[in-house]
């Protein structure tokens, strides 16, 4: 099918949802070859997905012994990070193999190469699942090095981890059921009730926004689409990234409107330590030397099919993301 450019995917609605463009696109990615973006693979079956990670760059011994935090996960010999495995855009567990792909996937398996090299990236990290409640913690307490889970970076936030980056920008949106045809936006949702996953970005961004909206709050991604799709609730307010994954093979859902808000999305690392120096010059390299890009195209690019992958955003250019 022909290109989509990321303006037509936000705004196709009516008779052609979002839902029906992302089925479109879903069989093939950017380059034409075949991908897996269901449950049953993420994007293990994506061509360039494992070279993407393998061809990255690996730092110098020296490097990685300038860094207590990077000294400390080499002599490990493994990258603890904290995501999770049900996004199948960003972090998706294929059942069958126990690999884990995606956008935030791929990122934190090229930073384990890149701290430790090594020729499987699958084998580099060990994968802790977190939640909106617990990523701070977990950093705070040492149960992981490093958080990848399209993390919005906040100054509250900034107050208790360190954020690397921002290494990728989206924005909080609308997610409603495909037959809802009174709900168009965020300008729609005064008096509606409206899922929101506790202590994220959403709720506050949902208050400024549609102050008269009732939120009602769940503790996981999952358990907001689930009260979406048994009518607990009438729409569903999350990251726009987030929203790609639930519609990939589910036509019973549809986004509305155009995401409201820019949301730059920071890893998070323990606070007092020198990882976000070691990470913010990681990021840099592979923005620079295409590994970024790659990572993009085997990933996000596959869903979107836009011909070319965005600028990323510029490391420490928001609130919270400061160098240290």
């Amino acid at each position: 099918m022909a290109n989509l450019n990321r303006r037509t995917l936000l705004t196709a609605s009516g008779a052609l949802s979002l839902a029906a463009v992302l089925a479109a696109c879903a069989d093939t990615g950017a380059d034409g070859q075949a991908v897996s973006a269901s449950t049953d693979g993420g994007f293990a079956a994506s061509a360039g997905y494992d070279t993407a990670i393998s061809s990255g760059p690996v730092a110098a011994d020296d490097v990685v012994a300038a860094s207590a935090w990077a000294s400390a996960v080499k002599q490990a010999g493994v990258l603890r990070v904290g995501g999770v495995k049900t996004s199948q855009v960003f972090s998706l567990e294929d059942p069958a193999t126990g690999k884990v792909t995606g956008f935030d996937a791929a990122l934190s398996q090229a930073l384990a190469r890149y701290i430790l090299g090594g020729d499987d990236p699958y084998a580099l990290t060990e994968l802790t699942v977190v939640t909106s409640d617990t990523r701070e913690t977990l950093l705070e307490n040492g149960s992981v090095d490093a958080v990848f889970a399209t993390y919005t970076i906040t100054p509250a936030r900034a107050e208790k981890i360190s954020f690397a980056g921002p290494y990728y920008s989206s924005g909080q949106a609308v997610l409603v059921r495909a037959e809802n045809t009174g709900i168009t936006g965020v300008d729609t949702l005064a008096g509606r009730t409206v899922a929101v996953q506790s202590n994220s970005s959403s709720g506050p961004a949902l208050d400024e926004a549609a102050p008269e909206a009732q939120q009602v709050q769940f503790e996981a991604h999952t358990d907001c689409v689930a009260a979406l799709e048994a009518g607990q609730v009438e729409a569903y307010v999350v990251d726009h990234s987030l929203l790609l994954s639930t519609l990939l093979g589910n036509d019973g859902l549809k986004i509305v409107g155009e995401p409201f808000t820019q949301d730059p999305y920071g890893i998070g690392l323990p606070k007092g330590s020198d990882a976000q120096a070691f990470v913010n010059t990681f990021l840099t390299t592979i923005e620079s030397d295409g590994t970024w890009e790659a990572i993009w195209r085997a990933t996000i690019g596959t869903v979107l099919d836009e011909s070319e992958a965005p600028e990323p955003p510029a490391i420490g250019s928001v609130p919270g993301s400061e160098p240290a």
